[in-house]
Order: C-alpha cells, then sequence, then structure tokens
C-alpha cells in the first residue's frame, strides 16, 4: 500500500505509519492532512478497533510543516495573510480537532524527530512512548512562527505553564531523558523495541472493554476543560451507560469466576 498515511491493522489495533520519509514526514500537506482525518473518522465508526498507534517512516517522527513549501509560498503558506488564517482553519487544524475527537485511544511511537507541528502531533496522542535518540521541539519561534496547529493548548496540558512556555518561546530541543522527566513521553525504549513496546500498550488497552474505553477516554478530554460538576454529571451518566453492556456483565461474572474475561464491545 502507498499513501501519504500507511495504515495497518492486528487484531484490535491499528498502527498509521506517516509515509513521507523523504521530507521527513511533515503534515502540512492537503493530502496527509486528508488521510489524518478520514483515519481518525473512520476508527470512531468501527468498534472492531480499539487502539492505534502513530510513528513515522524513516529517521523522523514529523518535522512538522513544510519547510520547502514555506520558503516557495506554496500550498498552505501561498497567499495573503486572510487567505492563509483561512488555510490554517480548513487545513491543518482539521488535525487536533480530528484527533481531540478521536474515540479511540492513540498513542505516539516517536522513532525519530518530532518538530513543530510533528511534536504537536505527538502531543495530539493520548500517550507517547519514544527511542533514546527522539526530540521534541516546539520550534515555530525558530522561523519566526507561533504554533498554529494548536500547540499552545496542548502543550501546557502535557507539562505545565513554565515548561511550556520554555518550549515555545526558545524553540530548544527535549531531548528523550528530558522528554521522559518533565512527563512529555511515559517510556523510552531502544530503536528496535519501540514498536514492540507501542503494540504491547496498545494490546494492554485492547484486552479491556471497548465502550468502557472510549467512555473513559471521552471522560478525560472533557475533564480538561470542564468544572467538576459538569464531570461528575457526564460520568453518571456514561456509568449508567457502561452498567447495562454486556461486557461489564462479562467482566463481573469473570472476576468471579477468576477466570479471564472475553469482552465482545457489546
Amino acid at each position: 500500500m502507498t499513501g501519504p498515511l500507511l495504515v495497518e491493522r492486528t487484531d484490535y489495533v491499528e498502527t498509521w505509519t506517516l509515509n513521507l520519509p523523504d521530507s521527513r514526514n511533515p503534515i502540512s500537506g492537503a493530502d496527509m492532512i486528508d488521510a489524518i482525518v478520514a483515519a481518525a473518522d473512520r476508527v470512531n465508526r468501527d468498534a472492531a478497533v480499539r487502539a492505534v498507534i502513530v510513528t513515522g517512516a524513516g529517521s523522523a517522527f514529523s518535522a512538522g510543516g513544510n519547510v520547502k513549501e514555506m520558503a516557495e509560498r506554496r500550498g498552505l503558506f501561498e497567499g495573503t495573510a486572510d487567505q492563509q488564517r483561512t488555510a490554517y482553519r480548513d487545513g491543518i487544524q482539521r488535525i487536533p480537532r480530528a484527533l481531540h475527537a478521536c474515540e479511540v485511544p492513540l498513542i505516539a511511537a516517536i522513532n525519530g524527530p518530532a518538530v513543530g507541528a510533528g511534536c504537536d502531533l505527538a502531543l495530539m496522542c493520548d500517550l507517547r512512548i519514544a527511542t533514546p535518540t527522539a526530540f521534541l521541539a516546539e520550534n515555530f519561534v525558530k522561523l519566526g512562527l507561533i504554533p498554529g496547529d494548536g500547540g499552545a493548548w496542548f502543550l501546557p496540558r502535557a507539562v505545565g505553564a513554565a515548561r511550556a512556555a520554555e518550549m515555545a518561546l526558545t524553540g530548544d530541543r527535549v531531548d528523550a531523558e528530558t522528554a521522559l522527566a518533565w512527563g512529555l513521553v511515559s517510556k523510552v525504549v531502544p530503536a528496535d523495541r519501540l514498536l514492540d513496546e507501542a503494540r504491547a500498550l496498545a494490546g494492554r488497552i485492547a484486552a479491556n472493554p471497548p465502550r468502557a474505553v472510549r467512555m473513559a477516554k471521552k471522560l478525560l478530554r472533557q475533564a480538561q476543560t470542564h468544572s467538576l460538576d459538569s464531570v461528575l454529571e457526564l460520568s453518571a451518566s456514561l456509568q449508567g451507560i457502561a452498567h447495562q453492556t454486556q461486557d461489564h456483565a462479562e467482566a463481573v461474572a469473570a472476576f468471579l469466576d477468576r477466570r479471564d474475561p472475553v469482552f465482545t464491545g457489546a
């Protein structure tokens, strides 16, 4: 299979591979944007997908924007200020909206540099693991730009306001060990084990009742911006739904019978 985004499925887990290795997997092109948004929309409708791994082909996770196109003022980067505003809203900003609304847990397997919008793409995922040589950089300011794809919203939620400011205002790289210490990633593993570790993590998620997992993710997302009372109300509603599922009944029965449960998504 060819295209800007390769999609593979093993059992209940999909792997999405950014597939523009010659240009270090930029995500600012229309084809890549369309592919990512379509993949997110599709798995929302597919109950058989229980977790997704996002990674990059070649040596980079993602270089973010295509700097060559910036220099030539092509694609996303052409036109007047107002035209570019529209291009961002109708283009790359579709990615954070789609991934934030994605019901399936997303795991970023950061195999190399995650820079600019590539850093933000990793932050749009729920969980992140990295190789020792990977780094993340919110480096828009180095190019005289600002985080145009939602990084100013995602980054403080990952590392707190002070460290987010340090990353965004200096544009400096954060190496893998620092990213681990800061909570940007949850694990650093050798490159030859990265996808195995990601699959193992995805498998631990996929082993749970899929409807409960999706509802738990929704609750965590809502809790980022809503009041305690709003989150409690949503929790009560979702819990009422969860109690009616066959998977809940199976989980309780398996617990009492001291056996492994078998979940169907019902």
